[in-house]
């Protein structure tokens, strides 16, 4: 298992709003904010095709160099959970072609006060949660 959260995702260029499971992927490092989505998921949002805004960029990941496009300062992010909405978070949308999950980068995560407490187990807190506090993963949401 790993730590998934309930995120509602705004659109700057659209206005339009989603809902979806991203996985917290403290891999993903990101010099700011970043979420990286699905291009079905950026089609549901009309940031795909991408405004002429975006730009190209060659990313690393473990089956190794991919092309995805960046558009900064796109999305408005909350975390959502049955006791608490954070957010707005401001944050770049990064375009898959080729992933089947959203996911959050680093930076994105620290923003939104995430703290993973036991990642295999997918237990997680949000910064100021009380210690005692426990929140679970919620299920994968593959595009």
């Amino acid at each position: 298992m790993a730590v998934r959260v309930r995120l509602r995702v705004k659109s700057r260029v659209s206005q339009q709003v989603i809902e979806v499971s991203a996985l917290v992927n403290s891999g993903f490092e990101a010099e700011s904010p970043q979420i990286l989505i699905p291009i079905s998921v950026a089609k549901q949002i009309s940031l795909y095709p991408p405004p002429i805004t975006s730009s190209i960029m060659e990313v690393g990941t473990a089956g190794g160099p991919s092309r995805v496009f960046l558009v900064r300062d796109a999305l408005d992010v909350w975390v959502l959970t049955n006791d608490r909405e954070v957010g707005p978070k401001l944050s770049d949308a990064i375009i898959s072609l080729i992933e089947e999950e959203v996911l959050i980068s680093d930076k994105l995560a620290e923003e939104l006060g995430l703290v993973l407490l036991a990642i295999g187990s997918g237990k997680w807190r949000f910064f100021d949660d009380p210690p005692d506090k426990i929140r679970y993963s919620e299920k994968p949401q593959y595009w």
